[in-house]
Order: C-alpha cells, then sequence, then structure tokens
C-alpha cells in the first residue's frame, strides 16, 4: 500500500491550537442550567484538612470572579436552546425501527456515489496525512487484548463502581492510522480501541479545581443518545496545574528501540522527527540520557545538559535499527541511569518509544509487569511511546504504562509527535497526583443499576480504593479525564429494601431524604508521598438537564463510536453513519474535533 513519509517540513507548518471545546463556559452547581454542566465543590472528610484549606461546605461557593454565574456564560450565539432540542432529539423511525434502515439517510446520498468513492483514494491533507483507500485491508500480525465490557450492575446488590485513573489515548490515533490506512470497520482489531482513551483524547471546556483542591468535577446528566430507557452521567474530571513548570528542571531518559523490526519509516525515523522537536525545548538546568536496546542495551549519551541541542540531536538522529530486541535489559538500564541523575522536585522520567515486540530476554506479560512494577518504586515515572504496525504489540506497552506509573501514547504521525511531546509536554509528563483512583457510589432510591462505560482493564475491588498499597494511575498538570455511566432510573422510588437475617439493606438518612443520586469519590497521592487524600462530590438531580451543551453531547457521541467498534451489546441498532450525523450537527471549532468528524465518515466508505 503506498503511503507517504511526513517530512520535517510539516512541523514548521503545524500551528499550537487551544481546544476550548464549543466556547461554553460552566457555572457553579448551584447555578447549574440546562445548558451548563455543574461545577461540584470538592468535600473532604472532617479528619482530612485543617478548615483554614478547606473551608466548611457551608463557605465552600466559589468566588463570582472564579465562578460566574451560568446565566451569563454561555453566549446564545454560539448554542442556542432550540439548536441543542433539535439537535439532541431522538431520530427513533432511524435508530430504534425494527425494520431495515435502508433509504433512511437522505443526508447520506453522497455516500453512495461515485464522488465519493473517488474521494476515498485522494491524499488528505489534514493533520495526520494518509491515504485513504475502501478497498479491504489485509490482516497484519498486531497484538491486542480483548475488551470484555462492563454490564449493568444492580445498585442494591453493588452500589460501588471502583477502578484506577486512565489518561491514555493511544486507541485514538491508531484507530486514525486504520481509518487513514482504509480499514473497514469489520477490518479493525477487536481489542485495539478502548472507549475511554477515545473520549479522553479530546479537551472539553472542564472548570479547573479551587487553588486548595486537587481535582475538580463537572458533572451532567442527559438523556442517553442510544438509549431511550436510560441516562448518561457525564464526569468532567480536571486536575489542578503544577505551578511553574517552566522552571521545574527535568531528568529525561529517552529508552529507544533500535531493533530491525523498527526501521521502517513510521517508526524510528518518525521517532528521530519526534524527539528533535522535544530537545528544542529543553535547558540547562534538564538533563537528557539515552540508551538503545536491540540484541542487547546501550548508553549513547548519559546526563548531558539540556541545552546541548547540537549534541543531542547527534545522538538521535545517529541511531539506526538492526537486531532482535531485548527490551526487559533496556529498561533496567534505562532506570539505573535515571535513579542516578536523579533531581529532588523535578520532573524524573523515562520515555520508552517501541513498537512492542519484544522477542529477547524479559518478554512475558508477567515477566514484563514485575519488572516495571519493582521499577516504579523508584520515583521514576514512565512515558511509553507506541510506533508502527503489522508486529505492533499494544499488550506489552499497556501493561508497561499500566503498571509502571506510566502514560500510553500511539504515535502514528509528526503532528501527533508535536502533540504529545511539545503541545501536551506539560499535562503529559508533569505528575501532580499519582495512584489516582476513582469510586462512585449510587442511591439505590434514584438509580435502579449502573454501568461504566469503558476503563475495563482499570475496574478494582471496592476494598482496594482504601488501600495505599494497591496502585492507582498518574495524571497530569491540568489533565482532563471523563468519566461516564449509562443508568437506569428507579422511577417508581423502591428503594429495593430486602429483609435479611445478617445484614441491614435499608437507606442511609442522608440516601432516603437527599437529593444526591450518586457521590465520586477520588483518593489520591501527592508525587512525592505515600500516604493518599481523600476529597468527595456529591451530584444530585441538579446535574440533569435536557438541552446539554456541545462538549457533552460530543463526548457521548465519541463514547457511542466506540461502542459501536467493539460491537457492544448496548448501543441498539445506532451505527457510525447516526454517529456522523450526531456529531455534525455540532457545532465544531477544534481541529481534532473536525478530523473525528472525518475519521467516522471515511470509516464507512
Amino acid at each position: 500500500m503506498k503511503k507517504r513519509i511526513v517530512t520535517v517540513l510539516l512541523a514548521a507548518a503545524l500551528t499550537t491550537t487551544t481546544l476550548a471545546g464549543c466556547g461554553t463556559s460552566y457555572g457553579t452547581m448551584a447555578g447549574a442550567t440546562s445548558e451548563s454542566p455543574a461545577y461540584i465543590e470538592a468535600e473532604y472528610p472532617a479528619e482530612a484538612a485543617p478548615a483554614a484549606e478547606y473551608p466548611a461546605a457551608a463557605s465552600q461557593a466559589a468566588p463570582a470572579a472564579e465562578y460566574p454565574k451560568a446565566a451569563s456564560q454561555a453566549p446564545a450565539a454560539d448554542y442556542s436552546t432550540a439548536e441543542a432540542a433539535e439537535e439532541y432529539e431522538y431520530a427513533y423511525d432511524e435508530a430504534y425501527a425494527n425494520d431495515s434502515l435502508a433509504g433512511s439517510y437522505e443526508a447520506y446520498e453522497f455516500y453512495g456515489s461515485d464522488a465519493y468513492s473517488a474521494s476515498c483514494k485522494d491524499v488528505d491533507d489534514t493533520l495526520c496525512p494518509g491515504y485513504y483507500y475502501c478497498e479491504p485491508h489485509y490482516e497484519n500480525s498486531e497484538t491486542y487484548k480483548s475488551v470484555i465490557e462492563n454490564p449493568f450492575t444492580s445498585t442494591a446488590e453493588s452500589p460501588l463502581s471502583t477502578f484506577g485513573a486512565d489518561i491514555d489515548t493511544a486507541s485514538y490515533s491508531n484507530f486514525r492510522r486504520m481509518v487513514n490506512d482504509g480499514y473497514s470497520l469489520s477490518e479493525i482489531p477487536k481489542g485495539s480501541i478502548r472507549t475511554e482513551e477515545l473520549v479522553n483524547y479530546f479537551k472539553y471546556d472542564y472548570k479547573s479545581p479551587g487553588k486548595n483542591d486537587a481535582f475538580a468535577i463537572n458533572a451532567s446528566i442527559i438523556d442517553c443518545p442510544w438509549n431511550r430507557k436510560t441516562k448518561l452521567v457525564n464526569l468532567g474530571i480536571k486536575a489542578k496545574e503544577a505551578g511553574k513548570i517552566e522552571d521545574t528542571p527535568s531528568n529525561i531518559v529517552f529508552l529507544v528501540d533500535v531493533s530491525g523490526s523498527m526501521e521502517s519509516y513510521d517508526k524510528l525515523p518518525l521517532l528521530q522527527m519526534g524527539l528533535d522537536m522535544l530537545v528544542d525545548d529543553l535547558n540547562e538546568n534538564d538533563r537528557v540520557s539515552i540508551v538503545t536496546y536491540a540484541s542487547s542495551s546501550d548508553v549513547v549519551i548519559a546526563g548531558v545538559p539540556g541545552n546541548k541541542h547540537s549534541q543531542i540531536k547527534r545522538a538521535i538522529n545517529d541511531l539506526t535499527a538492526s537486531g532482535s530486541t531485548n527490551g526487559g535489559d533496556g529498561i533496567k538500564s534505562a532506570y539505573k541511569l535515571a535513579e542516578k541523575y536523579f533531581i529532588k522536585g523535578g520532573n524524573n522520567r523515562v520515555i520508552m518509544a517501541t513498537d512492542g515486540d519484544l522477542n529477547v530476554g524479559v518478554t512475558s506479560e508477567e515477566e514484563l509487569e514485575k519488572l516495571i512494577s519493582d521499577k516504579k518504586e523508584s520515583g521514576v515515572f514512565l512515558s511509553v511511546l507506541g510506533f508502527g504496525t503489522d508486529n505492533y504489540n499494544e499488550v506489552t506497552l499497556e501493561t508497561l504504562a499500566d503498571k509502571g506509573n506510566g502514560n500510553y501514547s500511539y504515535i502514528d504521525c509528526l503532528s501527533e509527535a508535536k502533540k504529545v511531546l511539545i503541545d501536551e509536554f506539560n499535562s503529559t509528563l508533569f505528575t501532580v497526583a499519582k495512584d489516582v483512583k476513582f469510586q462512585v457510589e449510587f442511591n439505590p432510591k434514584y438509580v435502579s443499576e449502573y454501568r461504566l462505560i469503558g476503563y475495563e482493564n482499570r475496574a478494582m475491588a471496592a476494598k482496594d480504593f482504601n488501600d495505599d498499597t494497591k496502585d492507582g494511575g498518574e495524571i497530569g498538570s491540568g489533565h482532563e479525564m471523563t468519566v461516564m455511566y449509562e443508568i437506569m432510573m428507579n422511577e417508581d422510588g423502591n428503594d429495593e429494601n430486602t429483609s435479611l437475617r445478617y445484614q441491614n439493606t435499608d437507606l442511609s438518612e442522608i440516601g432516603s431524604s437527599s437529593n444526591e443520586w450518586l457521590t465520586a469519590s477520588v483518593r489520591y497521592k501527592e508525587p512525592e508521598e505515600d500516604e493518599s487524600k481523600l476529597i468527595y462530590f456529591p451530584i444530585g438531580n441538579e446535574c440533569y438537564t435536557g438541552t446539554p451543551n456541545c462538549d457533552t453531547l460530543f463526548a457521548a457521541y465519541v463514547a457511542e463510536c466506540g461502542m459501536i467498534l467493539n460491537d457492544s451489546d448496548y448501543v441498539g441498532n445506532m451505527s457510525m453513519r447516526d454517529v456522523t450525523k450526531q456529531v455534525s450537527r455540532l457545532e465544531l471549532n477544534d481541529e481534532y474535533k473536525e478530523e473525528f468528524l472525518e475519521l467516522i465518515r471515511n470509516c464507512s466508505c
């Protein structure tokens, strides 16, 4: 298949873009309207913090200057109530009819035309260029772990949903690569798409936490776009910004796979161009080391000051690919160097770049998990960058990131390298909270059943939430994370109390008397601490809206796309064309969201 090499010229043409959703700001919980998700104030256990640092709940309302009232926030020109209602209308005849959907998409006549077929073969000059081919893409040997979708769970029987934080975004850029390479929907490998990674790839206009808080939650509850019998809870989580990041020194070890499988243009050559851009942003306070691994590991440079740009770039660009892949040996060498040049209070990180094809030394998932779990205790964080096609082994990379206090991105083109290593360097590489875990408790008075959308590989036992020895996930400066639950309401108000011999299942006083539908709790550790902190956010019916804003809708539609790609049992008759129609009605003033719309159009080829 023909492809074109991304050249350095593209980097010069790229411009940094602020991803601002649809331009709608969010108000306080008290001022939530049908157009604004609610900004939920954090609450703390009574013993968790002094009153001076965390004021009592009665005095926690944010100042008007910091969190303006919702009524004054959303410009009518951007997104009117009438437009929202029209856009959010269910297409019952199309989505829920028992008969064939054939002929019901007048808006998509272009899909079947010769003009559309021809357009699929044209070179695309968008963010990540590639050829769109409509002909079948032949199978390859890429390796993925299957995704077993979260089912609905009875609130009365199991009211707690617990999982570790996950800010990885690799599934989206991998999905983009496959669409640009001509994969049809049926050819996209099972397990290659994790819904939460599609959703978390994009930026949303979430309100930032207060100055004493580590996290903020922006909550909205809407009618579910794919099931008229359920509702969708959207929790937009935003981490605090680390102060004076530009003054924080970095100790970075580039761990580069230079085995023979990295030779193709979309692997080592693409990585070298990306690292060249990153090096330009380093200064004399930073330290850079490069470790390579093939049949064995080698130290190319060690502890070089970050302002030695020419020396570092020369070392990067002199790398060549050959030999087998002894990743375990490389990991040990990289962490040894990171510990040697460790900067207290700095950003100490190994950045590993590979296609995941480890075939010598430590190769099994279990062996890698043990190796990387031991290394994370050093205080060195890990970023994993995946590259390439055909022999790409995502199972290896996901294991390394999840078990090594790390994050995982897939680099399919130079602009994605720029996005990860330049535009989002702070949120990706500067950790503000580690071992982050979430636990959501549902109130059976209002919610009869729930299911978490995505995060299947981050599920935890409820008891592990309070266990500081159990690993969570790391979250970087200002990072956003979106969590969605599909819920069934307890329409008759029956709390499903059951008379049992050994336990009491009656609702608590808060559960029976309050309007709280659920409580989202966050447990986390400061980057250099070992004891966790707890904050929680009660969420009630005031968060429900019949006219959600376009950020909320866009996230829901992306989740819908992920469910379709994973052959979800819960998406009904919705198709990718339905998603395309839904997204095309939104006002998208974000280049990545516009690109998503083009991708889902093209993958219907």
